[in-house]
């Protein structure tokens, strides 16, 4: 039987944990995180959103007819892909791991009561940095609502792809 890690996401950097999560996966463990619309994105937010909105605006061709791309805008599609691309492409190591990743908007009833791990390194503890600077940070729900992606209160995902 795998060992099952549920994460809570909220207040932790995006890039951080999506590394850790990878190393769990290809470890041979199943990962769940909760709250993915409350992982922190740090940088301003123009700049965060500059970055995803360069990943919106690329396109690849694989016939004349159609464009095969998929940009997700919903926080759990976005945080898996971060996820997918940390993982060996090539191999059936990579695949198998991906398909122990869970990842939710919120905190679904199956697991209210599950206990939650903090990752220490991967927790956005404070808006000033060591060097004394201020850091700005956004969180992943708002950067997609920017975008044009819907989370509802409730906490289950909407809008398009």
């Amino acid at each position: 039987m795998e060992e099952l890690v549920v994460i809570d996401g909220s207040g932790h950097r995006f890039g951080r944990l999506a590394s850790r999560v990878a190393k769990m996966l290809l470890e041979g463990k199943r990962v769940v995180v909760l709250n993915a619309d409350r992982i922190v994105i740090t940088g301003t937010k123009s700049a965060a959103l500059e970055r995803y909105q360069k990943l919106l605006d690329r396109k690849w061709y694989s016939s004349i007819e159609k464009v095969q791309i998929s940009n997700p805008r919903r926080p759990d599609r976005v945080f898996w892909q971060a996820v997918k691309r940390m993982l060996p492409k090539k191999k059936a190591l990579g695949e198998e791991a991906l398909s122990r990743l869970r990842v939710y908007v919120g905190i679904p009833s199956e697991f209210a009561k599950c206990r939650t791990l903090r990752i220490p390194d991967a927790e956005h503890r404070s808006n000033i940095s060591r060097s004394g600077k201020l850091v700005k940070s956004i969180t992943l729900g708002e950067l997609l609502v920017l975008i044009g992606g819907r989370v509802t209160a409730q906490g289950s995902p909407e809008g398009p792809e």
